[in-house]
């Protein structure tokens, strides 16, 4: 078992940097994206749920980063890939928090140590410039728990808009609201215009950067809207294990409205960590959760070496 420590830390990226190539100056996963800006706006609800500033009502500054899967900038969007979108929320305290969601509807392992032997499996050959699939096998039969995270991927399809996927924070929260009250969450945001995708023969006629410019293109003629939602999970959940998906009948709540209605190209060098939280919002005690965090202190600080 490994520690999570900065020498982990610096393993994750290695490993993300064996996948996908090193590229000067950009993530080493997510390396392609872009930005908006708009308001959130929570429900009452929410205050029910946690005493998080941001939870409370009052229209709320963000920006938001949406980006590819990959850590190659250079593959096209029309490549079939896992989408991000991470979100800055600012305060009027000054202070800032982010959630930071993906469109897998759950992860592939729950520890750092089979995060980076899950690497090394999708590792590419220098002989072949490709992944050994006997390696990916490999791994698969020896972690059963991330074959429903393979499965998912195998069923990607095209994107039609980044403003129409369901990102999902995969890992669990605790809630702390005004009274005391502890409850366990984990957050997605659902696109008010529905979920849409494109054929694959669609996809190959679309130019290189397509979702970005159809994003700039859908707010010049509207915002586009996204709704949180959060599942409340039962003791029966488990909050440390981001492999397993909770049961579709627990509690759903919509506890805020991110409206964006303009694009920026000032949030690229941003860091956006989900581990950023303020009073209301606690981390859960899961692994990959704050190996997470520390990657990205890491792939933030070399992309940025002479700052």
């Amino acid at each position: 078992m490994v520690e999570l420590n900065r020498a982990t830390f610096e393993r994750m990226v290695d490993a993300l940097n064996a996948v996908h190539g090193r590229h000067e100056g950009v993530r080493a996963a997510h390396a392609r994206g872009t930005c908006a800006k708009g308001t959130f706006t929570a429900t009452p609800e929410a205050a029910r749920l946690t005493r998080a500033q941001h939870m409370q009502g009052d229209p709320i500054p963000v920006t938001v980063r949406f980006s590819n899967g990959t850590g190659n900038p250079l593959h096209p969007d029309r490549r079939k890939d896992g989408r991000g979108m991470a979100v800055k929320f600012y305060l009027p305290n000054g202070k800032q928090t982010d959630m930071v969601g993906i469109t897998l509807p759950l992860f592939f392992v729950k520890t750092a140590d089979d995060f980076l032997a899950l690497q090394y499996a999708l590792a590419l050959d220098p002989a072949t410039g490709k992944p050994d699939p006997a390696r990916s096998i490999a791994f698969g039969q020896a972690h059963p728990e991330a074959v429903p995270g393979f499965t998912a991927v195998l069923s990607f399809v095209p994107a039609a808009s980044y403003a129409q996927l369901i990102y999902r924070g995969l890992h669990a929260f605790k809630y702390v609201n005004a009274a005391g009250e502890e409850r366990f969450i984990r957050y997605r945001w659902v696109p008010e215009a529905g979920v849409a995708s494109l054929s694959d023969e669609e996809a190959k006629a679309m130019p290189e950067r397509y979702l970005t410019d159809e994003l700039a293109s859908r707010i010049k003629e509207g915002p586009a809207v996204f709704t949180l939602h959060v599942q409340v999970a039962t003791a029966d959940d488990p909050t440390d294990d981001p492999t397993v998906v909770w049961p579709d009948d627990r509690e759903d709540v919509a506890v805020g409205r991110l409206v964006l209605d303009d694009v920026t190209d000032d949030c690229d060098e941003m860091l956006f960590d989900p581990t950023f939280l303020v009073d209301g919002i606690e981390a859960s005690n899961d692994e990959i959760l704050r190996a997470r965090s520390g990657a990205y202190g890491v792939s933030f600080k070399r992309r940025r070496p002479k700052r």
